[in-house]
């Protein structure tokens, strides 16, 4: 599918006025908890006073003091977000108005729009038939528009070899030094073992996994005949959508990947974003917002308080109707 090119200030400007206002409107305190998970240090500990959030309890502490102890920390405001972004071939495919490619474009501009407001850093490293771009992590409008600038206008992967999601994330755990926020935007079409590497990513850096799908990846509808390409390696098939039997199997290898790929996500320990080409865009970040949110609260709650504690609260709380 033929890649039309968007003008990037008209592009962020675009997006400025219908995602990130809604998102600036409704996220308010939640930002920090959006992008949570690194720049905390220990800095103390003190004893509990009222109004102190029950969280920050130290409960080693306090059953060696016979006092309710709470940690302090110091927080790093500034943060370096990266984004790995696998632009293959199958990214370029489309069944309706956008490509999984300009819905990837559209989330890493509107999250790093969101980042680089708050005065932190960005960069980006891209995944074409190899990882072929690195821009390192700045701040500012300017850098922000080089990075869309270079999504937009780059050419479009042809269809040559299959996809190793893997380089792409080695090279990001070879290149990103600092702690950082990490997203890697993908459609996770790749030959084996990108699991692993996601892993390795996630010992160091706080992850979250974008995986970017179109409707007709999962479920074909009735159309006839039709020759099917293979985006990655341009082969072509003809298949007969008529047949009921066929579109059953499809559908069923379709359900077999989804649960790989939920497996392989789940083994790596990281976070993760489902965006379909037909998703609203604000929707979705704010659905994954509140998830953290409530995975952040939960943590805190849970992850301080002693073990006999913890299975009293979790058993209170499923026996909830």
């Amino acid at each position: 599918m033929s890649i039309s090119k968007r003008n990037p200030e008209a592009l962020l400007q675009r997006l400025e006025w219908t995602v990130i206002r809604r998102l600036d409107g409704l996220l308010h305190g939640d930002y920090r908890t959006l992008f949570r998970g690194f720049g905390l240090d220990l800095a103390d500990l003190r004893e509990y006073q009222f109004n102190d959030d029950v969280r920050r309890i130290d409960w080693n502490v306090t059953a060696r003091m016979d006092t309710p102890h709470v940690r302090e920390y110091h927080e790093d405001r500034e943060v370096s977000a990266w984004f790995l972004i696998d632009l293959s071939g199958s990214v370029g495919f489309g069944s309706g108005a956008q490509t999984k490619r300009t819905v990837a474009v559209d989330f890493v501009t509107v999250i790093a729009r969101l980042l680089s407001g708050h005065g932190n850093a960005v960069g980006a490293m891209c995944y074409g038939d190899r990882v072929d771009t690195m821009i390192p992590a700045r701040t500012g409008r300017r850098h922000l528009l080089h990075i869309v600038s270079h999504l937009e206008n780059r050419p479009e992967t042809g269809t040559s070899a299959e996809t190793d999601l893997s380089a792409l994330l080695h090279a990001g755990a070879e290149t990103i030094r600092r702690r950082s926020l990490v997203f890697v935007v993908s459609d996770f079409i790749s030959k084996p073992g990108w699991d692993a590497a996601l892993a390795r990513l996630a010992r160091r850096h706080e992850v979250v996994a974008l995986r970017i799908h179109d409707p007709l990846e999962s479920q074909l509808p009735d159309l006839g005949l039709l020759v099917v390409q293979d985006a990655e390696t341009g082969e072509q098939v003809m298949v007969d959508t008529h047949d009921r039997g066929f579109r059953d199997r499809f559908a069923a290898a379709a359900t077999r990947r989804e649960n790989a790929l939920r497996e392989g996500f789940a083994r790596a320990g990281v976070d993760t974003l489902e965006l379909s080409t037909e998703d609203d865009l604000a929707d979705t970040i704010l659905r994954f917002a509140d998830l953290r949110k409530q995975r952040s609260r939960l943590a805190g709650g849970a992850a301080s308080m002693p073990g006999h504690l913890s299975a009293a609260a979790a058993g209170a709380g499923g026996s909830r109707p």
